[in-house]
């Protein structure tokens, strides 16, 4: 004869299948949220930057200047207006369309000076709109930025710009340097 054992079993809390429930819905409805950030940011990137650029056209408060340079002022500066032979002195935190950053002056310990002339023609188009206590976004079109070069990280040699991308700045201009000799009036090519 075989001889069986009992086992006593507790009872399920109350609400305990309630509690579960709960829980499985909440890590469902996460995961679907995770995956829909992952997505949109490829979107963003796939998207091409004409685009982008007639849509965020229509949105209230951005300028598009003749050039295709796009920007919205934050906060309105009191003083003076940066020129093509300025060093400006700014904080700013590049990004591309997806969100993701590839440039800050935070990396690089905070103000960074800024030759006004010397940047890549949406940039330096942008920085002689602002005037020193200004905050600024602006949205460069890919023809204004790096075209169809990739810059790649000087710290990794990854490529931290793909080519054709569409650059979006925050931008804060603290103040101008006076001009420095030699530093006025020569130009940078893009993309260096």
């Amino acid at each position: 004869m075989s001889e069986v054992t009992a086992v006593p079993l507790r009872p399920i809390a109350k609400g305990s299948l309630t509690k579960l429930w709960v829980g499985l819905g909440i890590a469902f409805a996460a995961a679907i949220g995770f995956a829909w950030v992952g997505t949109r940011a490829q979107v963003a990137l796939a998207q091409p930057a004409a685009e982008f650029l007639a849509g965020n056209a229509k949105k209230q408060g951005v300028v598009t200047t003749p050039s295709g340079l796009q920007y919205r002022i934050i906060q309105a500066g009191k003083g003076p207006r940066a020129t093509a032979q300025d060093t400006a002195i700014v904080n700013y935190d590049g990004k591309l369309a997806d969100g993701s950053t590839f440039d800050a002056s935070a990396a690089h310990g905070g103000p960074t000076p800024m030759p006004v002339g010397r940047m890549i023609p949406g940039f330096s188009e942008g920085l002689q709109l602002m005037n020193a206590g200004s905050k600024y976004r602006f949205w460069i079109p890919p023809e204004l930025g790096y075209g169809p070069q990739a810059m790649p990280d000087p710290r990794t040699g990854k490529i931290a710009i793909p080519a054709n991308a569409l650059l979006v700045f925050d931008v804060e201009m603290l103040g101008i340097a006076p001009p420095q000799p030699g530093m006025g009036g020569m130009g940078m090519p893009p993309g260096m």
